[in-house]
C-alpha cells in the first residue's frame, strides 16, 4: 500500500535523491524545447541594442530595466503614444519605493 503524503507534501518528487532524468516522466523533447526557448529569451542583447533600449528607456522616463522589461512581457516596444501605460509602470515604481515604516 503506498504511504500517504505528509500535509504540508505538495506531491511532487523527491528533490535530494531523485537520479532520473531531468524532464522527469514527461517529453523531453518539450522539456528541452522550453529550456532553449527561456535561454534565448533571457540571453543578454549586444551592445548596440543595449544601448538603443537604455536612449528609448530615458526618452519615455523609464529605466532599462523597466523598458526590457515590458519588452519580454508585453512583446512590445513603447513610444511615447503609450502614456497611459507608461504612467502605470511609474505608479508601480513609486509604490515599490514606499516603506511601510514611513
Amino acid at each position: 500500500m503506498a504511504r500517504r503524503p505528509r500535509r504540508s507534501h505538495n506531491g511532487g518528487p523527491p528533490l535530494d535523491d531523485y537520479e532520473g532524468p531531468p524532464w522527469g516522466k514527461g517529453d523531453a523533447y518539450i522539456f528541452l524545447a522550453w529550456r532553449d526557448a527561456h535561454d534565448r529569451a533571457w540571453k543578454a542583447p549586444s551592445h548596440s541594442v543595449m544601448l538603443m533600449r537604455l536612449e528609448r528607456a530615458e526618452r519615455l522616463g523609464l529605466t532599462y530595466e523597466e523598458y526590457t522589461l515590458e519588452i519580454l512581457e508585453r512583446g512590445r516596444h513603447l513610444s511615447e503614444d503609450d502614456a497611459e501605460r507608461i504612467a502605470e509602470i511609474r505608479k508601480a515604481r513609486r509604490r515599490k519605493r514606499s516603506s511601510h515604516f514611513e
